[in-house]
């Protein structure tokens, strides 16, 4: 690529004043130097040789276009790639256009850039659209390709436009509607090519199906290149070992891999002769299996016979936007948290795809009704017949699918009082759309009917505006007449935990009115203090509700282990809620992890240190705690950099005897260092923590972000992974040279060979805990074993 020289950006900018933009009106084999096309003359079209593309305005709405480039003989408009898609201009005085500068550059009426190459050359320049769709923008005299739209794909792949690592399919959001939708085709950090549903409220993996692993859904992450392709005869490879044929295979037809709105990647081929598109292949056969089709507490239904789907409201529940199938059913009630206010209704053979509160095999129906009953999260449960008596209770009703195969009923909560008594009558009344590709389609219930469901809302409205009023009213006497815990709570907290109940005055003034702030977070600050008996005290004021507060308080009070941070007391006054730590010295691993404060052998002892933490946290103390939040601003170092966890007072709690318990009503955590679970609706368990503090390992030997990783990356890609990426390549070329392995070192500290075989272990060890499958992972415990063996060793 050519660079401008000062003089010469002069002598443009002086030839473009008196020698203005060429505006051509004609069909064209390209645009040269110093031309632009206009999205007012429908001629200023370029075509490309053999006359099977075509590039230039088209209409996306009304008063709007983008730049794309389309398939010619299509009896219909199928735009294979689009210059901001999600940004089209107005339908006057926007142009297209080839300065002399060499940048090629889309404008809007009032002049403002909305799309650029970002391309610079000194020479004479060319636009061209070649026989493969590739838009290419060309220095004709030495054949130097400057951009093509073939590097930035849209929703399609032509033949021989491959797809590699950081690049993605993204679905239009409609029909019609050509901007950027919900769904992804792209290669994960493993390497294997994936399907991704990422709507407005979930986010979730549905091909591969998440139930399997790599090989038994014949795909490999053995390999170090990402690059998928297909050839003019329709034969797909990639190098995750996905390949396939179009039914049609051969030379002849055009053809096109896009990833449609509706979730499901289609090869076509183009019947020139009629101009129409028929499907060679396609990713998933039955539809309902695509996630966020039919929106929130919506059920996909398959008609095998017509092969199509529709989306059908359950019993009690009703479409939000008839027009809109993606945001789903709402209910037609409210539910009560009282077990005994409650029932279920029966939809047989039917499943919602994940947000499992828990699963327990070999229980009753009975039982497992009881267990949703008692959970006021609980939106229903799924009972298995198939002889195991899963029993799978759910907080969210997402994915819904029906079908035959599905050996259960599906037992979603409804109010007692709620009348359902001929359930088979209102689930085929719920009005149903036909989704599939064609027209949609509403079947409305007769006049009669409206009235009568119009007079019951009404009653609906009118109850549940007294039901609002009453809440209000007693949470307004929680709030005012019931400010904190009472007089005897807190002396049996006194009693249970041993800590020292301080007073509000005296902490104020240990910490001078609160002016000294070491830290915060998501629960509250942190301010350093100094008692009158000389004692440095760290204090932490509560942000939230009184109930939380003494949740933490009787929580660390049952904890004690010399790697988590100890509390020595509490303050409770109106709307103060205060907890008193001892004082760290050296504060959080993150204020000293990028720098040279902390060596290599304090690094692993920290390691050790905060994997006996958690481990305690896991496995050892009187409840089952999740911390769902570690990272180095919550790893607190004392006078000698010896680690100790921290807030984890308010983390979820579990028996250990529900180890597999996952309700969650939020995703919880720090982007970085979340696990994959609590995006791809998987259960909650301790492995989160595992995940979070492989990350935090991998910092701490790498001195590098995660999230520092995100910001200078292009791919968009979640920030956790980039750094897990990295390293993992760059071990798989270390190979137990020690040499390498320093490279991957943090370059600030000098490493010995003692260092480097130190971080090694605990680099293998971190990358075992940020493994995607939450089962490859060690425990905690295991992690513990594992550093102390090799610390015996070294």
């Amino acid at each position: 690529m050519f660079h401008v020289k000062p003089f010469q950006s002069i002598f443009f900018f002086t030839f473009a004043f008196v020698n203005p933009i060429v505006f051509i009106s004609a069909k064209l084999d390209y645009i040269k130097w110093g031309s632009s096309l206009s999205v007012e003359r429908s001629n200023d079209v370029l075509i490309s040789p053999d006359g099977t593309f075509s590039a230039g305005f088209h209409s996306v709405g009304d008063n709007a276009y983008c730049f794309a480039v389309w398939f010619t003989k299509s009896a219909y408009f199928i735009p294979v790639w689009m210059a901001k898609r999600d940004q089209p201009v107005n339908g006057r005085r926007s142009s297209l256009s080839l300065p002399l500068d060499g940048n090629l550059v889309l404008t809007d009426a009032g002049g403002s850039t909305v799309w650029e190459t970002g391309t610079v050359s000194t020479s004479s320049v060319q636009l061209c659209l070649l026989d493969e769709g590739n838009l290419i923008l060309l220095i004709p005299s030495t054949n130097v390709i400057l951009w093509k739209s073939f590097d930035f794909p849209t929703d399609t792949l032509l033949p021989q436009q491959p797809l590699t690592k950081g690049l993605k399919l993204i679905a239009s959001r409609s029909r019609s509607n050509y901007s950027s939708g919900f769904y992804s085709f792209f290669f994960d950090h493993y390497n294997v090519l994936r399907l991704l549903y990422d709507g407005p409220d979930a986010s979730s993996i549905y091909w591969p199906h998440p139930s399997l692993v790599d090989w038994e859904a014949g795909r490999s992450s053995y390999s170090s290149s990402r690059i998928a392709v297909f050839n003019f005869s329709g034969y797909f490879q990639s190098t995750d070992s996905l390949n396939f044929f179009a039914s049609d295979f051969g030379l002849g037809p055009k053809r096109r891999l896009t990833l449609d709105f509706d979730g499901n990647l289609r090869l076509y081929s183009l019947d020139e002769n009629k101009g129409a598109w028929l499907i060679s292949w396609q990713a998933i056969s039955q539809s309902c299996r695509i996630h966020g089709l039919c929106g929130p507490n919506n059920i996909c239904v398959y008609n095998y016979e017509q092969s199509q789907r529709r989306c059908l409201c359950p019993p009690g529940f009703k479409l939000k936007d008839p027009t809109d199938l993606s945001l789903g059913c709402q209910p037609i009630f409210d539910l009560s948290c009282d077990p005994l206010g409650s029932k279920f209704i029966t939809v047989p053979n039917t499943d919602f795809y994940g947000y499992d509160l828990n699963y327990t095999e070999g229980l009753s129906l009975q039982g497992c009704m009881n267990i949703c009953l008692e959970l006021c999260s609980c939106e229903g449960f799924l009972y298995s017949f198939d002889g195991t008596g899963g029993c799978y209770s759910k907080t969210v009703l997402l994915n819904g699918y029906q079908s035959p195969r599905i050996p259960g009923k599906m037992y979603i909560k409804v109010p007692r009082n709620e009348t359902m008594s001929d359930q088979g009558r209102v689930w085929l009344e719920t009005p149903a759309l036909n989704c599939t590709l064609g027209t949609a389609n509403e079947h409305k219930p007769n006049e009669h009917k409206q009235e009568t469901n119009s007079i019951l809302y009404l009653w609906f409205v009118i109850a549940l505006g007294m039901l609002e009023l009453i809440i209000l009213v007693t949470g307004w006497w929680f709030m005012y007449k019931k400010k904190g815990p009472s007089r005897n709570e807190q002396v049996n907290m006194i009693a249970v935990t041993g800590f020292k109940r301080f007073s509000y005055q005296e902490l104020k003034e240990a910490t001078k009115n609160f002016s000294e702030e070491i830290g915060r977070g998501g629960s509250g600050e942190v301010f350093k203090g100094k008692l009158s008996n000389g004692r440095v005290i760290a204090v932490k004021r509560i942000a939230g509700v009184n109930q939380g507060f003494l949740a933490e308080v009787s929580i660390i009070g049952r904890i004690n282990h010399m790697n988590l941070i100890r509390m020595w007391g509490f303050c409770v006054k109106k709307k103060y809620n205060l907890l008193v730590y001892e004082y760290m010295e050296h504060r959080s691993l993150a204020e000293n992890l990028f720098s040279n404060a902390i060596d290599f052998g304090k690094r692993f002892k920290i390691a050790i240190g905060t994997a006996k933490g958690l481990a305690y946290l896991h496995e050892e103390c009187l409840e089952w705690v999740l911390h769902c939040d570690v990272k180095p601003q919550n790893i607190l170092l004392d006078a000698d950099y010896h680690p100790k966890v921290a807030d984890f007072g308010l983390s979820k709690l579990r028996d250990r005897s529900g180890l597999h318990d996952s309700s969650f009503s939020r995703i919880r955590g720090t982007r970085g260092y979340m696990a994959p679970e609590w995006i791809t609706n998987q259960p909650i368990t301790s492995k989160v923590d595992v995940y979070g503090y492989g990350i935090v390992v991998l910092e701490m030997v790498t001195g590098k972000s995660s999230t520092g990783f995100y910001a200078i990356s292009e791919r968009g890609e979640r920030d956790c992974k980039s750094l897990v990426t990295w390293v993992r390549e760059m071990m798989f070329v270390a190979a137990s040279n020690l040499r390498k392995i320093k490279e991957i070192m943090d370059s600030r500290i000098d490493a010995t060979d003692d260092d480097a075989v130190k971080m090694e272990v605990l680099v293998r060890v971190a990358l075992q805990c940020v493994e995607e499958d939450k089962d490859a992972r060690p425990t905690m415990s295991q992690v513990v074993e594992m550093l102390q063996g090799h610390e015996n060793n070294l």
